[in-house]
């Protein structure tokens, strides 16, 4: 049984019901609020979980399809009374609103398929997320995540909304998420797009990976009444990457209501770090030397109480530090590698032999560095580098495991 989520107030008596739907990995509330928030003057609104995820904790006993999932929406419309209703969804949830359009046709208003495409992926793709599921849970795909999800600069701007999907994915259920790139793998709708006669909107992220432009123009073009609209700055979670965009695209194709979008991405949300020179220098160094997913996951994490911390390691670690021209970064590298030693700091020495690696110096000259920090620093600590820092080069590929 699907699981329903409201937002706003009403009924479907006073107001057209719009259906919202999910992306894989995250719920309803965390993809969806921001933009509901805007919608819900409008519309009567349900949204729908997947299976093990958001606030639908079951997990279904075997495979499932989008087809399964689109007769689950129909039986929530159904309880609700509602013969006809407007769609929206991402990713997934665009899937199964291709699906619907299918096999409701007489059902479906309107449509808005959000960084989703007609087939998303390959069964290969889909195989090996299974797979790493299996291996890791959903936590273990929060990193990768994390850079496929968001476009640039949104976890910065937004570390709250970031923080809170990137929660719900490590919390999803492995058999429900497992189940859903089960249905995934089989989806494929391409050669019947021309079936479709409801009025659709195809919503693309400029910078979305997962999704790309492509796939929604496909979308667009292979349907009777289509259109193809990409948001600029947005990867694969539009509805809480750009949800005043969102909510002004749904709005004006389901309703042809116009309101003011207004712009395109937020300057800056409360409570954000000032962006003075030396932030804005640090956190520039700070990506190129940790990688962006290291960062945005440092970001997403943050809180309140940890705000002001994460701006002084910015300010002055990376820009007041890092960027002097004193010394190259190779060297900052080493002589950071030895700190990391002598005091003892396993888990930053860990990211700083990965740093170093992007630095440019050797799995040699790493080496040496510990080595030589062993007549310094001492045996012991040294001994305890060598096995963290032969951890960090085993996963990066750089060294073979012991045999």
């Amino acid at each position: 049984m699907t699981i329903a989520v409201r937002f706003g107030r009403g009924t479907s008596a006073d107001k057209p019901l719009l259906v919202l739907g999910p992306s894989l990995g995250t719920s309803a509330t965390t993809l969806w609020s921001a933009a509901a928030d805007r919608l819900a003057e409008h519309f009567h609104i349900l949204a729908w979980e997947l299976p093990g995820h958001g606030l639908d904790r079951a997990v279904p006993d075997g495979p499932v399809s989008i087809a399964d999932l689109a007769a689950g929406v129909l039986e929530l419309v159904d309880e609700v009374g509602e013969r006809r209703f407007h769609y929206a969804g991402d990713s997934v949830g665009g899937a199964v609103g291709l699906q619907l359009l299918l096999d409701a046709p007489d059902r479906v208003a309107s449509a808005v398929l959000l960084c989703t495409g007609a087939v998303i992926g390959s069964e290969q793709v889909w195989t090996d997320r299974v797979a790493a599921v299996r291996s890791g849970g959903t936590a273990g795909l929060v990193e990768a995540s994390a850079g496929r999800w968001f476009g640039p600069g949104f976890v910065g701007r937004e570390p709250d909304r970031a923080g809170a999907l990137l929660h719900a994915l490590s919390g999803a259920a492995d058999e429900g998420y497992a189940a859903v790139c089960g249905a995934l793998a089989a989806f494929d709708v391409r050669d019947r797009l021309g079936e479709i006669g409801a009025p659709v909107l195809a919503v693309a992220g400029a910078e979305d990976a997962v999704t790309p432009v492509d796939g929604l123009r496909e979308i667009a073009d292979g349907v009777r009444d289509g259109r193809l609209e990409v948001l600029d700055g947005v990867a694969h979670l539009a509805p809480a990457e750009a949800p005043v965009q969102v909510a002004a695209l749904v709005l004006e194709h389901a309703l042809g209501i116009r309101p003011d979008p207004g712009p395109q991405q937020p300057a800056a949300v409360p409570d954000a770090p000032a962006a003075g020179p030396s932030y804005d220098a640090g956190m520039a160094v700070r990506r190129e030397v940790l990688g962006d997913a290291h960062v945005d996951r440092a970001t997403a994490a943050t809180t309140a109480f940890t705000a002001d911390f994460q701006q002084f390691v910015t300010e002055h670690a990376w820009g007041s530090v890092w960027t002097r021209e004193g010394l190259d970064r190779r060297s900052r590298s080493m002589i950071t590698i030895t700190a990391m030693v002598a005091l003892g700091h396993q888990e930053e020495l860990a990211m700083h032999v990965r740093a170093a690696r992007t630095n440019g110096l050797s799995v040699e000259e790493i080496r040496e560095v510990i080595l030589h920090s062993a007549v310094y620093c001492g045996v012991p600590a040294a001994n305890t580098a060598f096995r963290v820092a032969q951890e960090v080069l085993i996963a990066l590929g750089d060294v073979e495991p012991p045999a």
